[in-house]
């Protein structure tokens, strides 16, 4: 439950025009994703302070024939009650969500999802973060339980993704922090981003 970085933070989302623009002028909210693999459990998601990214993603969905016209917004997004997987603490945190989601699968008799990679992908990145968002969403209802503990409104958690910048290195062309807002009050502007 980190309050230690700075709050406000700029997001990137890439979508479809046609919801961008409904977005930017406020006709509707973005959308929550709930799909069983997000990376950082159920919100609307950005690329924190990097649009080429968003815009990369984007690109790939018109290539999947998922999009029409792909374009970028940008998000002034309070970060909030945040569970910041970028320090310790709320790492620390996770590591006993997933041990209590390890005992309540069992107790349950439920299989214990593993994060995989997609299919065709011709690295190993596991995108399919199935157990990720399993442990996330378990450790929300675990919150949520709790009488005078807030809810966390945003995920944060950093990536490396993708090839190796050079033989050797340990950065990878698509690292990236990603941001999880699970409650849509805090994204406090949006906006067209320049040149996406």
């Amino acid at each position: 439950m980190s309050r230690l970085a700075t709050s406000f933070v700029l997001g990137y989302h890439g979508c479809e025009r046609a919801v961008a623009e409904k977005a930017v002028r406020g006709d509707i909210e973005l959308l929550q994703s709930k799909k069983d693999f997000d990376w950082l459990g159920n919100g609307s998601y950005f690329w924190e302070s990097d649009p080429q990214r968003a815009k990369e993603w984007a690109d790939w969905k018109v290539e999947a024939g998922k999009f029409k016209h792909a374009t970028v917004i940008g998000a002034v997004i309070d970060l909030g009650n945040c569970l910041d997987l970028t320090n310790r603490d709320d790492i620390e945190l996770l590591k006993i969500a997933h041990r209590s989601f390890i005992r309540h699968q069992k107790k349950a008799g439920l299989p214990v999802p593993k994060n995989r990679s997609a299919k065709g992908e011709p690295n190993a990145d596991r995108v399919l973060r199935f157990l990720d968002c399993a442990v996330i969403r378990h450790l929300h209802m675990a919150i949520d339980e709790m009488d005078g503990i807030p809810s966390f409104e945003t995920v944060r958690g950093m990536f490396s993704e993708g090839k190796r910048l050079y033989s050797g290195c340990g950065f990878r062309e698509k690292s990236h922090v990603q941001i999880a807002v699970r409650d849509n009050k805090c994204i406090k502007g949006i906006f067209f981003a320049r040149n996406f």
